[in-house]
């Protein structure tokens, strides 16, 4: 085996090796976090459940029909919480095992992607909690026929609560993909302006896949959907514009 081999093969063992130290790293991070949370799992699901409980009829409350859910439900939501508070640290460490292969330009942009993508992520699931939650809620057992005592298992509540938080983290990364493949090349402003209809209603679909099975709730998720599309549109334009002028004068200094 020749030396270009077998300095080869040992960048790539060392790659490996330093992929594998970040992992444990980011899990390690998360395990921290999690045993801090855990002695406060319980206020961290009353927290989550608030809006909800806010909205029950007086005298009734959440049930648990598994006898292990009083304590598996704020056990799992501990962990998720751990992973969101170490998605930052996450995120770094995938930054600084990616960054060194990257050119000046692409860390230039990739960086306040990293950023925006993490606050828009975290802006997904606010704006589920503090908006969301309070109108579907109300709006869910105001209509509860007379008669029907409104008591949610805590289990049914913490997956509905999950996934809505996970659809909105992830929908909410729409102008993220809209500015890289702007800024990749792959599609033009115009051309995505073009496909507006198609989009308005391709956020409805992914809205009605992703949320319970209500127009409301995925009005509420599709209609920022869309906004953030057109706010990913305008970021690209800006982008584009500047790469024009950078080829205009980088072609007026080579002339």
């Amino acid at each position: 085996m020749s030396s270009a081999e077998d300095e080869q093969e040992l960048t790539l063992i060392d790659h490996l090796i330093e992929l594998r130290d970040r992992i444990l790293k980011c899990l390690l991070a998360v395990i921290i976090l999690f045993l801090a949370l855990f002695a406060f799992s319980d206020n961290i699901y009353t927290f989550v459940a608030t809006p909800l409980l806010d909205e029950l009829p007086e005298g009734t409350s959440m049930i648990a029909i598994d006898p292990t859910s009083p304590f598996f439900a704020p056990f799992k939501l501990t962990f998720y919480v751990a992973f969101l508070i170490a998605a930052p640290y996450v995120l770094y460490q995938v930054w600084s095992f990616i960054a060194p292969g990257l050119y000046k330009k692409e860390k230039t942009v990739a960086i306040p992607l990293f950023i925006s993508s993490v606050i828009l992520f975290y802006a997904g699931i606010a704006f589920a909690y503090y908006v969301l939650f309070r109108f579907v809620f109300a709006f869910f057992i105001s209509v509860a026929p007379e008669g029907i005592a409104v008591a949610p298992d805590i289990n049914s509540f913490l997956s509905f609560a999950l996934t809505i938080f996970l659809a909105f983290g992830i929908a909410f990364e729409v102008p993220i993909a809209v500015f890289i493949f702007i800024w990749a090349g792959i599609a033009e402003p115009d051309s995505l302006a073009e496909k507006r209809p198609y989009v308005i209603v391709a956020c409805f679909v992914i809205g009605m896949l992703l949320t319970p099975a209500d127009p409301f709730t995925q009005s509420m998720l599709a209609i920022p959907m869309w906004l953030l599309f057109e706010a990913g549109i305008l970021a690209g334009r800006m982008i584009r514009k500047r790469q024009e002028e950078d080829e205009a004068a980088e072609g007026q200094a080579s002339s």
